[in-house]
């Protein structure tokens, strides 16, 4: 059972993310051969005061836009 997880920073709508699920899935079927019901793909949000970028937060960076 292949499992994907992705990291990324909350505001992707609940349709975004089922569409990258889909597409992730079709993605290693395609690259394996392998069968949809097998691939788990998780989608974990960090907030973005939690991840950083050499030394910085990404909320700082975007404070600073």
């Amino acid at each position: 059972m292949p499992l994907i997880h992705v990291k990324q920073t909350p505001g992707k709508t609940a349709e975004q993310k089922s569409e990258l699920v889909r597409e992730l899935t079709d993605a290693y079927v395609r690259a394996t051969g392998g069968k949809p019901e097998s691939v788990w793909v998780t989608v974990e949000e960090i907030a973005a005061d939690s991840w950083s970028i050499a030394g910085e937060t990404l909320a700082a960076r975007a404070a600073k836009s």
